[in-house]
């Protein structure tokens, strides 16, 4: 079978690997969510047309999340930033792990800087575990990846959300800071609609904006899920697919997601697929 009719069998999909924010789900440290069902750190993987695999965010549960997949290794991988729970699986790639090699690793320059001045991952790339690439449109076989600059607490590296183009298109936001800077002043239904959005994995961090009892959460800024629902309203015929990720173990989606469902939104799930 040639490749033109292996591509015609294989779809280009997209398998959410990881719903939870940076600490997870149980959070280390915490007993109120000690009984909740378990959610890794945020991750999603792609599959192009040709069958490569593309995971976006390295985990420190890379392993378990590659299972999900059912897959051992991966062609590529896509940072949105430098938060620890979005890169903290990049050693598994190293010697003493995967030992992969020629991995190539889509970021922006801000992070791909961290990345040389950080001597262990910076080690990885004169071993050619990872092969770095910088660029705001990246072409993969079926599949266009566009980065999207949008505002998020930069102390490491600035934050690129993507955008994931084949016969539909797929927005991967896990993390920006309020919906004012990111949307400019345009309305949040005009702004998926300019994108072409079909499917939009976005930022549920914490559901309310005093959801945290013993820190300051405006050190902390995510939009809150609720203002998130009242921007958007119920779901209305024609609407593409919402889905809410990177849930703070403290949020009450983890419990009770009908806030989201009974407008006919969703929350996110490990195992989740999206057909492009």
């Amino acid at each position: 079978m040639g490749k033109k009719d292996l591509r015609s069998i294989i779809l280009v999909e997209v398998t959410l690997l990881g719903s939870a924010q940076d600490g997870g789900v149980p959070q280390v440290g915490c007993d109120c969510c000690s009984d909740l069902i378990p959610r890794y750190p945020v991750s999603i993987g792609l599959t192009d047309a040709d069958g490569g695999k593309h995971l976006f965010e390295a985990t420190r549960h890379l392993g378990e999340q590659l299972r999900i997949w059912g897959c051992n290794t991966v062609n590529s991988v896509f940072l949105t930033h430098a938060h620890v729970g979005h890169v903290d699986g990049l050693a598994l790639f190293g010697k003493e792990t995967m030992a992969a090699k020629g991995v190539n690793l889509y970021c922006s320059k801000s992070m791909l800087d961290l990345i040389q001045r950080t001597p262990h991952w910076s080690t990885m790339l004169t071993d050619g575990v990872f092969i770095p690439k910088v660029a705001t449109f990246y072409q993969l076989p079926g599949v266009i990846v566009e980065a999207i600059e949008v505002p998020h607490r930069n102390e490491l590296s600035d934050m690129h959300a993507y955008l994931i183009k084949a016969e539909k298109t797929l927005l991967f936001l896990p993390d920006h800071d309020t919906w004012q800077e990111t949307l400019r002043g345009h309305d949040l239904r005009a702004w998926l609609n300019h994108f072409e959005v079909d499917i939009a994995l976005i930022d549920g961090t914490f559901f309310s904006s005093n959801e945290l009892k013993n820190r300051d959460q405006s050190k902390v800024p995510h939009p809150p899920v609720e203002q998130t629902l009242q921007m958007l309203g119920e779901r209305r015929e024609g609407d593409g697919e919402i889905v809410f990720i990177h849930l703070n173990h403290t949020n009450p989606l983890c419990r009770d997601e009908t806030p989201v469902t009974d407008l006919g939104w969703k929350v996110g799930k490990e195992g989740m697929s999206f057909n492009l």
